[in-house]
């Protein structure tokens, strides 16, 4: 049970203005998950474009008022299903980056609405992007319409109220909270020790004889023990929080299982697993945030498939026989809470490696078995392709471990920030 989901139901609805991101839908049959900006979804089983080769052509924007008053839709007219694209914010606008993707000739550009002042749109060879200037502060949310291969982007004011769109089809609907324990009669403060962010669980991935992926001289297991080392050390050291190692030694090897079982044990508060990614070109590169749901995409199915193939390894993969995309994993997670909480620290990850430099593939989410073991928010943390040779020195060396462990620290603070914010607004009301 998440620190979120034992609140009483008011301090949750506070708390929630300050956790929950919004994801809006041009009707009712077209709403994704809730949402975040900075997300990354895809139609299922769409090639990816770096392995087709096959550029969307972005035919048409066009902008929508919702019919029920709740903001507006952008939508992005293509060709073909785009399979990797962002967004993000920045002060005053909202960028969309379209990956493996070309305009088309004489592309209609309809006239801006809501929220959004004016827009541009840039092409550079196989990649588009659209800069749309917002007033105020917006919501922001981005995913692939299911009737065709369009993009969608739903934006609101922060002034609005929070839509919460329909379970996607397929799926099970989240459990309704109906009565939480209460706190002391003292009332809850950010010193409060159930309630404050004091324990943080960090994973790296793989160790001893699971190498994970390997490629370019280094691999998977070595990049994930560096990165967590060094942002241990800054979690420990800047912000006072206590760490707990999933593992510490090359030669260590933990079950998935157990790893979410230790962060269970030892009073986690975030669980974050460290990875390096690999592709079957040596062209593909960035970073990429997973947080526990089902796969939206071919490319999240094929880095969960990888990343969960470690079970043939462990002493009985029977033990996750009831483990499913769409059944185990739905029944087990505590979606009002964990998810919206994951999703949140994953964006804050992707932004964060965003304003480093660093090519963000965005955010995704996957049924990853590391993941579904821990009882708390918890994501899992792709930084890079050592199938790439650049990426791989840069993960490989001192300096690129140094600054990914930095990105991913700045995330953690961020969310730390508003998370105790929230804290101190409900216990003040």
């Amino acid at each position: 049970m998440t620190i979120f989901a034992t609140l009483p139901l008011l301090f949750r609805a506070t708390l929630a203005g300050f956790l929950t991101l919004l994801a809006i839908s041009p009707d009712a049959h077209a709403a994704p998950a809730a949402g975040a900006p900075a997300v990354e979804t895809k139609a299922s089983g769409a090639p990816s474009a770096e392995v087709s080769g096959v550029a969307a052509r972005i035919e048409r924007v066009s902008f929508a008022r919702r019919s029920d008053g709740r903001g507006y839709v952008v939508r992005v007219h293509a060709t073909d299903a785009v399979d990797d694209f962002s967004v993000s914010q920045q002060e005053g606008a909202v960028v969309l980056t379209m990956h493996g993707a070309r305009l088309a000739r004489g592309v209609r550009r309809g006239d801006a609405q809501g929220p959004v002042r004016s827009y541009r749109i840039d092409a550079a060879g196989d990649d588009v992007t659209i800069r749309f200037a917002v007033s105020g502060t917006v919501q922001v949310a981005a995913y692939p319409d299911r009737e065709s291969d369009d993009l969608l982007v739903a934006l609101s004011t922060m002034s609005q109220p929070v839509a919460q769109g329909p379970t996607p089809r397929g799926t099970t609907p989240p459990v309704q909270q109906t009565s939480t324990p209460r706190p002391s009669p003292g009332g809850t403060t950010v010193g409060d020790t159930n309630w404050r962010l004091d324990t943080i669980v960090l994973d790296a991935g793989h160790g001893g004889d699971d190498h994970g992926a390997v490629a370019n001289g280094t691999s998977d297991k070595e990049v994930a023990l560096g990165v967590v080392r060094r942002l241990g050390e800054m979690i420990e050291n800047e912000l006072g929080v206590r760490v707990v190692y999933t593992r510490t030694r090359d030669d260590q090897f933990h079950e998935l299982r157990e790893r979410g079982r230790i962060a269970n044990r030892e009073g986690g508060k975030l669980f974050i697993s460290v990875h390096a990614n690999a592709a079957g070109s040596s062209r593909a590169r960035g970073t990429e945030t997973f947080f526990l749901a089902p796969h939206r995409s071919e490319s999240a199915r094929q880095v969960m498939e990888r990343e969960n193939s470690v079970i043939q390894l462990e002493s009985d993969p029977s033990l996750y026989a009831d483990f499913d995309d769409e059944g185990g994993i739905l029944r087990s997670l505590a979606m009002s809470a964990y998810q919206e909480e994951s999703q949140l620290l994953a964006t804050l990850v992707e932004r964060e490696f965003s304003n480093a430099g660093r090519h963000s593939r965005g955010v995704k989410q996957a049924p990853f078995l590391v993941l579904w073991a821990a009882s708390m928010p918890a994501i899992l943390v792709e930084t890079g392709f050592i199938t790439n040779p650049d990426e791989a020195r840069f993960l490989a060396s001192a300096d690129g471990q140094e600054k990914t462990a930095r990105s991913i620290f700045r995330a953690v603070r961020a969310y730390k920030t508003r998370y105790e914010r929230g804290l101190r607004l409900a216990s003040s009301g």
